[in-house]
């Protein structure tokens, strides 16, 4: 009698692997025409970008603002809580607005943690064997943390460098991406 946990998931794995390799590669191409347009326009970028975060938070704002009036089952404490921080959040989206260049710096930072946690994984990866051959996800790991680290020092040297050094970086990360992915299972 075979075990249905066992069973169930030899086939589930064909399927998650098939979907992790499709997002990893939509991630990866979507990070690759990204960087393109930073490298060749970084000030349209930069402006883009600080506008586009303004607005989220902004909307994100809004929703926990309306959140807290109309969700149902929350105590007292929770909708002055959820209220306070949407009007914090619009605040701050109102602030990106106000001096968008400004904004990036957060938004940098946001970034290059991403990507430092991105990189940490991938070299576990590597560590492990669950990249095959393993050197892909040291150098992938490396390369993630590197871009990350320079994320966080290079607002210091000039917004339009962040977003050149920062395309060309996106670059870098999203090809080794395409290069760690994980193999395609045998039929």
């Amino acid at each position: 009698m075979t075990n249905p946990d066992t069973a169930g998931s030899t086939l589930l794995q064909p399927g998650l692997l098939r979907v992790h390799r499709g997002q990893l590669i939509g991630v990866a191409v979507i990070g690759l025409a990204l960087g393109i347009v930073a490298i060749l326009f970084p000030g349209a970028t930069l402006l883009t970008v600080a506008i586009v975060f303004g607005i989220y938070l902004i909307a994100s704002g809004m929703f926990r603002v309306t959140a807290a009036f109309v969700a149902a089952g929350l105590g007292s404490t929770m909708r002055w809580l959820t209220g306070l921080a949407g009007l914090v959040i619009m605040i701050a989206g109102i602030i990106c607005l106000s001096n968008p260049f400004q904004s990036l710096i957060a938004l940098a930072i946001v970034i290059g943690a991403g990507w430092m946690l991105e990189g940490i994984v991938d070299l576990v990866a590597g560590v492990r064997g669950t990249i095959h051959p393993r050197w892909f996800g040291w150098v992938s790991g490396i390369v993630s943390i590197a871009a990350g680290v320079a994320m966080f020092v290079l607002p210091a040297a000039g917004v339009i460098a962040l977003v050149s050094i920062g395309g060309i970086l996106l670059i870098v990360v999203s090809a080794t991406t395409l290069l760690a992915l994980p193999r395609k299972a045998k039929a």
